[in-house]
């Protein structure tokens, strides 16, 4: 039921049909995030995303929000490193006015001078929120610690100085040197129809020109280190960090099921030891963070400030264990079953089927079907998983706590800590 088809300038139209529901999906996917930002310019993807839905000739921001809202639909869009995505999710005989307001805002937005400075403002206060948040502390300071240096390492919403620094100019440019046909891809999901789908995309999109050399992919090295965060929070943060794998590589599979027998559910081996048998910690569990050519494995917890070694030290012996012991067949054979499970409810979604075309488009160059997905997770068995283990989790290892003045003196057990210490690789923050 997947269809493709490139309009004469040159952007893909991809779709996926879906006659049990009565809604559709559609996403304008940009080959474009904070990744390839410069430095200086750090937010821009994030800001020019906002900066869309202020207005153009035709509509103004008040006409937008009001166009939508009559026919209950969601317009939305979402900037990460690597991509950014404008989307609208309406009833399926409203998606002609969906592609039509989408088409409009990201050709033909004024980016207005007042404008831009009251939506500064605006992202100014969403970096304020993040920082009030510990837990979005605590992570963006885990990728910055553990990929040092690199633009994945730094978040796609950018700093205040940076945010405060971009200029309608410096917008106008990075659209016009960024967003082009080849860098384009509009997918959907639904109730739809592909021919119609390709007619309202040709018209709305008609004009969109140029030719603009897709970004590379960065490949940032994993650096070992402690880093401490003493702040007034009730709970120690805690995310222990590994290196990962990119979304291209094939033992992706592997490591998602590692994933999830390790802490990606109630019987995984970390909710166990952690939570049901000490008591440590209310939330524990594994997570990837996943781009093409790079990736970070964690694991994060929040518990009381005074256990936090205790914590940590839990954490660790249970992946030592791992690596000592090995993966039983059994609960591979569960975390297969849990993957698929979880593939099967997530693509009842309009949204998520439609984000799935983009993101195997983007970064696959072909359509990955749910059997081919299922049928690798099948083919993961002990031994593979025992072998990404001993290769991701080690030899190399990070520690960031966010908390207390009690987390200060939290380390990594073992020689990992040690090789943190000869590389000069501990920090603390507000320092001592």
């Amino acid at each position: 039921m997947i269809r493709t088809t490139t309009l004469p300038n040159g952007v893909r139209v991809l779709s996926e049909s879906m006659s049990h529901v009565r809604s559709a999906t559609v996403g304008v996917w940009c080959d474009v995030g904070s990744a390839c930002e410069p430095a200086h310019q750090r937010g821009i993807s994030h800001l020019l995303e906002h900066m869309v839905f202020k207005g153009t000739p035709r509509r103004t921001a008040r006409h937008i929000a009001e166009e939508m809202d009559a026919i209950g639909g969601e317009l939305n869009a979402m900037t990460d490193k690597e991509t950014t995505c404008f989307y609208a999710h309406v009833v399926d005989r409203h998606l002609p006015r969906a592609i039509d307001v989408l088409g409009d805002i990201l050709q033909h937005g004024l980016f207005a001078a007042d404008d831009l400075t009251r939506e500064q403002q605006v992202v100014l206060e969403e970096i304020k929120m993040y920082d009030d948040s510990p837990a979005e502390v605590v992570h963006d300071r885990f990728t910055r610690t553990l990929w040092r240096g690199a633009n994945l390492g730094d978040p796609t919403i950018g700093f205040a100085h940076t945010v405060a620094a971009i200029s309608r100019e410096d917008l106008l440019h990075w659209r016009a040197t960024r967003y082009a046909p080849s860098t384009v891809v509009i997918t959907a999901a639904g109730n739809l129809d592909h021919d119609e789908l390709v007619r309202l995309a040709d018209e709305s999109f008609v004009a969109f020109a140029g030719n603009v050399a897709p970004p590379p992919s960065e490949r940032p090295r994993f650096v070992p280190g402690i880093d401490v965060t003493t702040d007034d929070t009730e709970q120690a943060y805690v995310l222990l960090g590994f290196p990962g794998l990119g979304m291209r590589d094939e033992r992706r599979y592997a490591l998602s099921v590692l994933d999830t027998l390790l802490g990606g559910g109630m019987s995984s081996r970390l909710f166990q030891s952690v939570r049901e048998e000490r008591g440590l910690a209310y939330e524990i569990s594994a997570f990837q963070q996943g781009y093409r050519n790079a990736g970070l494995f964690g694991v994060s917890a929040g518990c009381s400030p005074e256990r936090t070694q205790e914590c940590v030290d839990v954490i660790v012996d249970e992946i030592d264990r791992l690596l000592h012991d090995g993966a039983s067949a059994s609960e591979v054979e569960r975390a297969r079953e849990h993957l698929k499970g979880n593939l099967t409810l997530a693509l009842e979604s309009t949204f998520n089927r439609m984000s799935r075309l983009a993101r195997n488009h983007l970064v696959h160059g072909r359509q990955i079907s749910t059997e081919e997905v299922e049928a690798a997770f099948d083919a993961v068995d002990a031994a593979a998983v025992d072998a990404l283990a001993r290769e991701l989790l080690g030899a190399e290892r990070g520690l960031c706590v966010l908390g207390p003045g009690e987390v200060r003196g939290v380390r990594l057990p073992g020689a990992a800590a040690a090789r943190c210490r000869e590389a000069g690789r501990i920090w603390s923050w507000p320092p001592a």
